[in-house]
């Protein structure tokens, strides 16, 4: 599986990048009777010092793609814009053209043909293709048939762990997975360690179409064709994508001229040599583009708390200044205020509620028990009563 890929290059660095050996088409003639077959093959150069070798740098084409653009980044995902790498026979039917090479930014997830309306709501998902199901599948299978074979390029691709204990996408281990570079000074996720003319990219096998709205406008996509992983993948993921090692590999998969159907899927097998490391989950939210997300873990740093507006800030700090003082008043209470709670506590405390216990009131029942009994009581008290009572 593929779900998240990295491209620091720019165009011109793109293509700088994707120089290939130099070929020249040569034509064999067969007679047989009256008719004669013409077969084009395509004649590789003699071998020669990596030094003196002739590379031929493709051409970049670039499209309209209903205005999207392709945009150098170290967490591209699915329904960004990527170089992807096709034919010349596709867009010329001369014979020096059969051979050559041609970089297009197309879209990540290929468009089905049959679908109306805005593009990006298409609802499937469509960023990778199974080898398995290829020939079976309505969207696949045409461009596949029309030799519609591309070659998706990038500086290498993040993958989640799955296998082993179940995990919580969130708590999955992220990698980034790259090929082994020419020299051990490289380092892929160093750029000072590099240049575009020195470093390997990785190259996966894929097939493109091309979606037409109702204004006419196209717009170039593409899938990413995976199959099961083996041994070099498979403790990480049980999916990988099918990585075109050699030259070879790519010239059989590109040249669909020459190349038969069969053929260009016998191309595709696992890879044989493959470096990775582990990253930061930054790179799991698609919104993070820091040239931290492809830095081994240990060398990433954490990732700083995002800058607030000014404008924010200052109204956050009169709040809290605000806050801060209505504390202060309500922890130092007032004059009145203090005599007042003291007053309260006074009357709430088990003293003073056992000295108004032990003094009783006067009431009209106890005087008249007392009057009874012949008991004394105060003139004034005796006076108050038989008013009451009279």
């Amino acid at each position: 599986m593929c779900g998240r890929t990295c491209l620091t290059l720019d165009p011109d660095e793109v293509l700088c990048a994707c120089k290939y050996p130099k070929q020249k088409p040569y034509k064999n003639s067969k007679v047989e009777g009256n008719t004669s077959e013409q077969r084009t093959s395509f004649k590789k150069e003699p071998k020669q010092d990596a030094e003196d070798e002739q590379l031929d740098t493709p051409e970049w084409r670039a499209e309209f793609n209903l205005g999207r653009r392709y945009h150098a980044s170290y967490n591209i995902a699915p329904t960004d814009i990527t170089p992807v790498v096709v034919s010349g026979a596709h867009f010329s039917d001369d014979e020096d053209q059969k051979c050559s090479r041609i970089v297009m930014p197309m879209m990540w997830g290929m468009i089905p043909f049959w679908h109306k309306g805005d593009y990006r709501k298409h609802g499937l998902t469509t960023n990778n293709c199974r080898l398995e199901h290829l020939m079976d599948s309505k969207l696949y299978r045409g461009p596949f048939k029309r030799g519609q074979r591309c070659v998706i390029l990038c500086e290498g691709f993040y993958e989640w762990q799955t296998s082993g204990p179940a995990k919580k996408p969130s708590e999955r281990e992220a990698y980034l997975i790259y090929v082994p570079q020419k020299s051990d000074d490289i380092r892929i996720h160093d750029k000072t360690t590099w240049k575009p003319d020195n470093v390997k990219l990785l190259r996966m096998a894929g097939l493109f179409d091309v979606w037409e709205d109702e204004s006419g406008d196209k717009i170039y996509s593409y899938s990413i064709i995976t199959f099961s992983s083996s041994k070099i993948m498979s403790w990480m993921h049980y999916r990988m994508p099918a990585i075109l090692e050699t030259e070879q590999q790519m010239n059989d998969w590109l040249d669909f001229k020459r190349v038969s159907d069969s053929e260009a899927l016998a191309t595709l097998r696992p890879a044989t040599s493959l470096a990775w490391h582990r990253v930061s989950k930054l790179v799991n939210n698609s919104r993070n583009k820091s040239d931290e997300c492809n830095k081994p873990i240990e060398l990433a740093a954490k990732p700083a708390k995002p800058t607030m507006n000014k404008t924010m800030q200052a109204w956050l700090n009169t709040r809290k200044k605000r806050e801060n003082q209505i504390k202060a008043e309500q922890s130092e209470p007032s004059d009145s205020e203090d005599t007042e709670d003291k007053a309260v506590k006074r009357r709430s405390s088990p003293i003073h509620s056992q000295q108004e216990n032990s003094v009783k009131r006067p009431c009209f029942s106890g005087f008249k028990k007392s009057r009874k009994s012949g008991g004394s009581s105060d003139s004034s008290e005796i006076k108050f009563f038989d008013r009451l009572s009279n």
